[in-house]
């Protein structure tokens, strides 16, 4: 739970965008997107959490013994039905930002066509729409979805085909929301080692790797701010390269342009590990349960 409180926190700490308490009802009439940068939003985004094994959820064979609903994906990592008061809850403890992953192939349409479950979608948007009438950000991504964006070096058109496919139907359901809802091109999967071993020591594919990042992230700019309604001025997250800080510093790393100039970078900063991943002990190192001293921040 550490680990997916702080990787959410210090990606909204990067990002997006706010308008007030948004309700169900106000975000059909497209409130207007406020006049605020990102790092005046970064500043008020506070502390999230990931509504972690629901909607990011994935796997064959939740089609095969599901019943074919978004419940049996929402529940199949464990995880229970969610609920308003759950969402009301997360807003109770002093959460003030909402990460949804979401795997948008689940009972996705599979004519070529990537067309996303209308009951999908919705339950999707009912979720966003609680946590907004809690008066949370929200962001909602695309999430590893079974992994299959790792084919894009060999499969390039259709993969590039699918990943737009999915950010034109999500832009166009979201689009006259206010900005308090942020959207995120993806989680940790823009790098490919199959084209680059990062641990390798070679640059052997390196620059054709990033590459692929940054016309993936370029793309999901585009379609966004191509998309009418409030999704022209939408604060946007930008994927880091593998969500790392230290290649997404590379300076093959680009961020995407922007006419809107409202995109922030996404990382996941897991140091110190023991602290941020370690739940026991480990050969590698001793589970820290706190983390702060003078020595730590120097570090």
């Amino acid at each position: 739970m550490f680990k997916k409180i702080i990787s959410t926190s210090l990606s909204a700490a990067f990002a997006a965008s706010l308008i007030g308490s948004a309700s169900a009802a106000d975000i059909s009439a497209a409130p207007a997107m406020r006049d605020m940068t990102t790092m005046e939003i970064a500043s008020d985004m506070g502390i999230g959490i990931n509504l972690g094994n629901t909607f990011e959820s994935s796997g064959d064979w939740i089609e095969q013994w599901g019943d074919g609903t978004p419940n049996a994906y929402e529940t199949a990592w464990g995880s229970p039905t969610v609920t308003e008061d759950l969402i009301k809850g997360y807003a109770a403890e002093g959460f003030d930002s909402l990460r949804i992953p979401v795997a948008w192939s689940n009972m996705m349409s599979k004519d070529g066509s990537y067309t996303i479950s209308d009951k999908y979608m919705a339950r999707v948007k009912q979720v966003t729409d609680w946590a907004l009438d809690a008066d949370l950000y929200v962001i909602v991504n695309l999430h590893w979805d079974g992994g299959w964006l790792e084919k894009l070096p060999t499969d390039h058109d259709n993969i590039m085909k699918k990943y737009n496919a999915i950010w034109t139907q999500v832009s166009d359901e979201f689009k006259d929301y206010g900005d308090k809802l942020i959207f995120e091109s993806q989680n940790e999967e823009l790098g490919w080692n199959d084209v680059w071993n990062q641990w390798s020591g070679s640059t052997n594919g390196k620059a054709e790797s990033f590459g692929y990042v940054n016309e993936v992230n370029q793309s999901f700019v585009d379609i966004v701010r191509n998309s009418g309604g409030n999704n022209a001025q939408r604060h946007l997250l930008i994927s880091g390269y593998n969500t790392s800080i230290d290649l997404t510093c590379d300076p093959l790393f680009k961020m995407p342009a922007d006419p809107a100039n409202r995109c922030a970078v996404s990382v996941h900063y897991y140091t110190p590990s023991t602290f941020t991943i370690l739940t026991e002990d480990a050969d590698w190192g001793k589970s820290a349960y706190t983390w702060g001293s003078d020595a730590s921040l120097q570090s």
